[in-house]
């Protein structure tokens, strides 16, 4: 409502229509979620605005991350080589000559010494990671080492089609990668792997080469795209397949850091996080609580957890090292309105660092309203143990924990374990003894660095202990299926009637989610708002068949479609039009 008299002065007024039945309690939360939203609080507030003129918008690449540190004052965390403010202006320099715009999208600080942050390219949204710490700057810091790590391990295109002309360059990935041809009858390389990693990930012998091509260049003529990796017990180089790497790990264990050590002991401490996590989850293991006397060393933390409490969720912080062997530690929110719990986990050599990794990583992102999603525990083993369920704790911890989980009577007792170095040289001891503890498990560990950037950044692989999806993904539900329908998708303007026949077979032959997105399928990051980024499988084999004048079963489809797909109110419309034309046509 703008002043007649003054239009700088003007009334914002926010009208909602509630349905009749909502009862007076939730009409007010509502209402009440309504006058907590971000835009209206920053405009009562009164945002700072700043005009100035620059000679170039991305000159100053880093003017939105707001958060600049006094040069004079130096804040040292434990575990990092260089202090805060000195990590923040290398990362955020090195971001800048790289031309890459960094702003923040939002802050979180629901509870004290617990901070978090999503940042993204202000040009490119896709690339973002998160930060989170028991302050600001830390939580910077963090966020911002993601990033890197990201960029330095091509991870922000994942899954993603390079294009024809990256395909076909000198290299794709590295210019250390080294290409191999599948042998007669498609027979694995001799030069990729070694005897020690094909007995895991090809026990049986199935394993082709074709399932190694990979989805990044789909250059299948080129053969197979191999990054060399550091095998750490006798300093060996083995090639493994960039799809094997994609496929099964994801982004776990990469790092960057300040040094080449404090990367590897930031590697090491995730892989060890998940891989006892996803032991402690799937096998029902029910952990120690921390004793009082021993949280009460660290106020800081207490502080957070105590002002959870006060929220009304029940805190639980548990012993995960599995009787003082591995670095891991772990924080369980309870939420009495929903019943859903949260099993956050944390790793490091200090036992204070892994305890405050996992209560920031529980409110990461995370609102406290968000916290009303949690799921239930449950008693059957088999929806614990499901594959599915370890991506679901990998990507955000909001898979399902056992309710054995919580038995009073732990298995293992509490221990008070101390793994961390000491001195300038503690990372370097730290390193050692994290990969001590992976080589008396008869692990081996494979590491590659990548510093192409000027910053260090590295990946470590442990063969059959650090993969997040089942190695059998690799045969069964590999990310180069995209390579059986990209082309032809990409080009259905010029496919004849057979080509489309062929595509149709193949849509339908593959096993793929009828629900599934066709941008994930063929690894093109279409605009999600456009007709392409909105593409089911489902839409997709509809309409070939009404290309192809296939009436009866474009119907069936439709019907499909309109029962089960969440889309726009234009594109159910449209839909709900093309069933009535084809029941007339069928009808005829």
């Amino acid at each position: 409502i703008v002043d007649p008299e003054n239009r700088y002065q003007q009334i914002f007024k926010i009208q909602v229509e509630l349905p009749e039945d909502i009862s007076d309690k939730d009409r007010q939360g509502i209402l009440r979620s309504i006058d907590r939203c971000t835009v209206k609080k920053v405009v009562q507030a009164g945002p700072e605005f700043i005009i100035e003129e620059v000679a170039n918008l991305d000159a100053d690449a880093q003017a939105l991350l707001m958060v600049n540190p006094a040069a004079e004052v130096l804040t040292y965390i434990t575990g990092k080589d260089l202090p805060l403010e000195q990590t923040i202006a290398n990362m955020s320099g090195l971001l800048a000559s790289l031309g890459i715009k960094i702003e923040i999208a939002s802050w979180r600080n629901i509870i004290p010494n617990v901070w978090s942050l999503h940042i993204r390219d202000a040009h490119s949204p896709m690339c973002f990671t998160n930060g989170k710490g028991s302050t600001k700057e830390s939580a910077l810091a963090s966020a911002l080492g993601e990033y890197i790590e990201r960029l330095s391990n091509n991870h922000f295109y994942a899954g993603m089609f390079w294009g024809e002309d990256v395909a076909n360059a000198a290299f794709v990935h590295y210019p250390s990668e080294r290409w191999f041809k599948p042998g007669r009858k498609d027979a694995l390389p001799t030069e990729i792997l070694d005897e020690y990693c094909l007995q895991i990930y090809n026990p049986d012998g199935e394993l082709r080469g074709s399932h190694l091509i990979d989805t990044n260049s789909g250059n299948a003529e080129r053969g197979i795209c191999s990054l060399p990796y550091v095998r750490q017990s006798d300093g060996e180089v083995v090639y493994f397949p960039s799809n094997l790497v994609e496929n099964l790990y994801v982004s776990n264990g990469m790092s960057a850091g300040n040094t080449l050590v404090e990367a590897q002991v930031q590697c090491l401490s995730e892989i060890f996080e998940r891989a006892v996590k996803r032991e402690i989850l799937e096998g029902e293991i029910a952990l120690p609580d921390v004793p009082q006397e021993v949280l009460a060393k660290y106020p800081g933390i207490l502080a957070g957890i105590q002002g959870l409490e006060e929220q009304g969720f029940p805190v639980l912080v548990k012993d995960a090292s599995l009787g003082g062997t591995y670095p891991v530690m772990c924080v369980t929110l309870m939420n009495p309105r929903t019943g859903g719990v949260f099993a956050s986990f944390g790793a490091h050599p200090s036992l204070e660092v892994a305890l405050e990794r996992s209560l920031t990583e529980l409110l990461q992102g995370r609102s406290l309203e968000g916290l009303n999603d949690l799921p239930q525990p449950t008693f059957a083993s088999e929806a614990v143990t499901e594959p599915n369920n370890f991506v679901e704790h990998f990507i955000d911890s909001s898979g399902i924990v056992s309710w054995r989980f919580f038995s009073a009577k732990s298995d293992y007792d509490f221990v008070e374990w101390d793994l961390s170095g000491q001195g300038e040289d503690s990372n370097a001891e730290e390193a050692a003894t994290l990969f001590g503890i992976l080589e008396a498990m008869g692990k081996e560990a494979y590491v590659a660095v990548y510093d192409q950037l000027g910053a260090t950044a590295c990946r470590i692989l442990v063969p059959g202990y650090s993969e997040i999806y089942p190695i059998e993904d690799l045969i069964w539900d590999n990310t180069n299926k995209a390579l059986l329908f990209r082309a032809d998708i990409l080009n259905l303007h010029r496919l004849d009637d057979a080509s489309l026949e062929a595509l149709l077979e193949r849509l339908e032959n593959n096993e793929l989610d009828e629900y599934g997105d066709i941008a994930t399928l063929i690894g093109i990051e279409f605009d999600e708002n456009t007709d392409w980024g909105q593409l089911t499988v489902l839409e997709l084999k509809l309409l070939i068949h009404l290309a192809l004048r296939q009436f009866d079963e474009a119907h069936e489809l439709v019907g499909a479609f309109l029962q089960y797909n969440d889309n726009t109110v234009e594109r159910g419309l449209f839909y709900q039009a093309l069933n009535v034309v084809l029941e007339v046509l069928l009808d005829d």
